[in-house]
């Protein structure tokens, strides 16, 4: 094996050992927790779920429930992200090294797996990583199709593109920046189109009952391209700075380091413009399409654009990050090589140093006092849990706690939405058991507010608390009988959440808050 494949061996192989060593050490998270109970249903109840409820991700959900009748634990629902992780790194050096060269495909690799993008990605037991796979083939795919006539490698084109459709809404910005880029590459290539087109078409086509779902996900987000915004889409200037935090998730977010890796950024696109204007045409695409769809969006205010839904645009630009990289260490002339390794080095010390300051328990490992109280939690529920309890919210406690044995799990109301957590309880057999409840003083986004220990203060004389470190668990003492009694106690749990400065509470409140005038407005 020559260096350069010893070089994508040596990024894939530590990237495998670190995620692996990780992934059974690193907390669960709420969304991980969400995806561990809805794909332990039965395969038809886990589609009417996806398809009819949720409308999304149904590819990783169908993973999920694999591995679930296999090995149903989280760290198994891990392992996919794990392995689709370490798989993206040949697939991203493959597509770089068509469209540049060896070398910078090499220095794009290790900046692609440094990212906290791809080692938070390739832990989290969501669809991510599995996304960053399936796009980044599919565009593999495509260059190698270009010019082709024959069906094969459209076919696997095509297959790879309805994966990537499938596995994230997002998909359709593949599929998007691909068609893109086959017309426009036609002002130099005299290849014939049809089969381009052709093949996208019919891709656009098998992707219809996708597309169908996805309608499911957008009417509960409220996204459209018509009516006023209320989110993060649709303003320029906040798409710019969307654009501006995803290239800083992408490598290092603090603010000299983004405009600084922005500047060679723009170097490598205007070295690829002169001497691969293929790869600068296609990163156009990648980064156009999206860009002209952010524009025209419009939603309701709880949609929010996270960085994580551009990780397929992530080996474009560590491409254009590398190409900046190697022309900048040309101007060493000898030392070329020296100081090419020196400015990689940097850059991958800060993107270390990048994902300790985003999760730091995800590198350093949680707090030991945090850990304790987490298993005394899941124990005490465990031990005293009910199989007709109702949970309210993914909280991460109960996944714990159901893999110590506690009974519940079959009916867990969703705390972000009022119509699937009416939904779910209008499906539940009546009458309700227990409400659970679960306050996680930790659960903040601003690292400096959080608390490892919560006060053991009581909603109500309904209901009996323990307190465990950052955790407070409620449990109403009498099963709550109705979606009607449910709701209002969760309101009260919750306005004492906000109380104490628990971080979801407001959003949790006014979730109960919505579901009871709904069920009082049926009357």
């Amino acid at each position: 094996m020559d260096a350069y494949g010893l070089g994508v061996g040596a990024i894939a192989s530590a990237l495998a050992a670190f995620l692996l060593l990780q992934a059974i050490h690193w907390p669960p998270h709420e969304d991980e927790t969400l995806v561990f109970f809805v794909s332990r249903q039965p395969l038809t109840d886990l589609f009417s779920t996806v398809f009819e409820e949720r409308g999304g991700a149904p590819l990783h959900f169908l993973l999920a429930h694999l591995v679930d009748s296999v090995w149903s634990s989280l760290l198994g629902l891990r392992l996919i992200s794990v392995v689709f992780a370490v798989a993206s790194v040949p697939v991203i050096a493959a597509l770089v090294a068509r469209l540049t060269d060896r070398r910078t495909a090499l220095v794009a690799t290790a900046i692609a797996a440094a990212s906290w993008m791809t080692v938070y990605h390739g832990i989290y037991a969501r669809m991510y990583s599995l996304f960053l796979f399936t796009s980044a083939l599919s565009f593999l795919l495509l260059l190698r199709a270009l010019g082709r006539r024959e069906f094969r490698p459209w076919a696997a084109w095509g297959l790879a593109t309805l994966a990537a459709i499938a596995t994230q809404p997002y998909g359709a910005f593949v599929l998007g920046a691909a068609a893109l880029f086959v017309i426009l590459r036609r002002r130099w290539d005299p290849a014939p189109l049809r089969p381009a087109l052709v093949a996208v078409a019919t891709t656009s086509l098998l992707a219809l009952p996708l597309w169908l779902v996805y309608r499911v996900l957008a009417s509960r987000f409220d996204v459209g391209v018509t009516g006023s915004s209320g989110s993060k889409l649709g303003s320029p200037i906040n798409v710019l700075a969307y654009f501006v935090r995803a290239a800083g998730d992408f490598t290092a977010g603090w603010i000299p380091a983004v405009v600084v890796v922005l500047l060679v950024a723009l170097m490598g696109l205007v070295v690829l413009a002169r001497t691969n204007p293929e790869a600068a045409l296609l990163t156009a695409a990648v980064l156009l399409v999206p860009t002209a769809a952010f524009l025209v969006t419009r939603s309701g205010g709880s949609v929010s654009l996270e960085s994580r839904h551009l990780i397929f645009a992530l080996p474009f630009f560590a491409m254009l990050v590398a190409a900046g990289l190697v022309r900048l260490a040309a101007f060493a002339r000898r030392w070329t090589p020296h100081v090419l390794i020196l400015t990689v080095a940097l850059l991958l010390s800060a993107e270390v140093a990048w994902g300790w300051h985003r999760t730091p328990w995800m590198y350093g490992g949680e707090p030991a006092v945090r850990k304790e109280a987490r298993d005394r939690a899941a124990a005490w529920l465990a031990a005293t849990s009910r199989s007709d309890d109702v949970a309210f919210g993914y909280e991460p406690l109960y996944l714990d706690a159901f893999e110590q044995g506690a009974p519940f799990g079959g009916v867990i109301v969703q705390r972000a939405d009022p119509k699937l957590a009416l939904d779910t309880l209008a499906e539940t057999q009546k009458p309700l058991g227990r409400g659970v409840w679960v306050f996680d003083a930790t659960d903040q986004l601003d690292v400096s507010k959080q608390r490892l220990s919560i006060p053991a203060v009581s909603p109500g004389p309904q209901f009996e608390i323990r307190a465990f470190g950052p955790f407070l668990v409620i449990r109403s003492k009498k099963p709550v009988l109705t979606a009607e009694t449910f709701f209002r106690d969760t309101a009260v749990v919750e306005y004492q959440g906000k109380l104490i400065g628990i971080g979801d509470a407001g959003l949790n409140y006014q979730t109960a808050v919505t579901a009871l005038a709904r069920i009082q407005g049926r009357r």
